[in-house]
């Protein structure tokens, strides 16, 4: 089974090394690493150029933002399987594709995620935050559930059936893909019981009080045009969070 990890980044220079060391580590043996570069000036490309992943497929293009971006890559995918790794993430352990690959090979499963750990910009090894997903029921989603996105690996199908991330979101595009692919695209969903991805704090939705406020209106716009709830689903999908920061 083929897995093609997208990769979609503008000037990652600083955290890009261990996203690629965590993938070049992986024991599964078939691996596309599709890097989707915005046009980076710090250095990005020379350090993929020469110690990027063998099987690497490398276009660096303008794009509208990190959705467009993410989608080119997609179309650009050639694996039976697709699943992303930002720069500022990196996969958890060496046997993290293999268990997509385990759990893919049951033709009745359209997906698999698992667990993520949010962890400090300047220490991979103090976890902030641990998001245990636990198993999906679509009863879920009105509640503010989601499976967590960097975990998310889907059958090529599925985005031939339910379609590629809406760009008119700048921060809410995995969520409003998620609701899609989980609602009106039916997606079958299968859980993976471990730590997936390790993320760096500070990404963009959480970068200051205005993108906070944008992302919370960009939710609760996904949350309506996929006809999952209301405000109470907005609510509930950010309290669910409290309970996942380490002290």
């Amino acid at each position: 089974m083929k897995i093609s990890v997208v990769t979609a980044v503008m000037n990652g220079r600083d955290t890009l090394p261990s996203a690629l060391q965590s993938l070049m580590s992986q024991t599964h043996p078939d691996i596309e690493h599709v890097v989707q570069d915005g046009g980076s000036t710090d250095g990005t490309l020379d350090y993929i150029r020469t110690d990027g992943h063998p099987a690497m497929a490398l276009v660096s293009a303008p794009d509208t933002g990190i959705y467009d971006a993410i989608n080119n890559g997609i179309r650009r995918a050639s694996g039976d399987v697709i699943g992303l790794l930002h720069a500022d993430d990196h996969l958890a352990g060496p046997d993290v594709l293999a268990a997509v690959a385990s759990v893919m090979a049951d033709p009745s499963v359209d997906g698999v995620y698992g667990d993520l750990q949010y962890v400090a910009r300047d220490d991979d090894a103090r976890v902030i935050r641990h998001w245990k997903a636990g198993a999906f029921a679509r009863s879920k989603l009105k509640r503010g559930w989601m499976p967590p996105h960097p975990t998310l690996y889907l059958r090529r199908e599925v985005f031939a059936r339910a379609g590629l991330y809406d760009t008119s979101y700048r921060i809410s595009g995995d969520y409003d893909a998620m609701l899609r692919f989980l609602t009106s695209g039916q997606v079958r969903l299968a859980y993976i019981p471990q730590v997936m991805v390790r993320m760096k704090m500070g990404g963009v939705s959480n970068r200051s009080f205005a993108h906070m406020i944008r992302k919370s209106r960009e939710d609760y716009r996904a949350i309506r045009h996929n006809k999952v709830g209301g405000i109470a689903t907005l609510v509930g999908k950010n309290l669910s969070k409290i309970t996942q920061f380490r002290t």
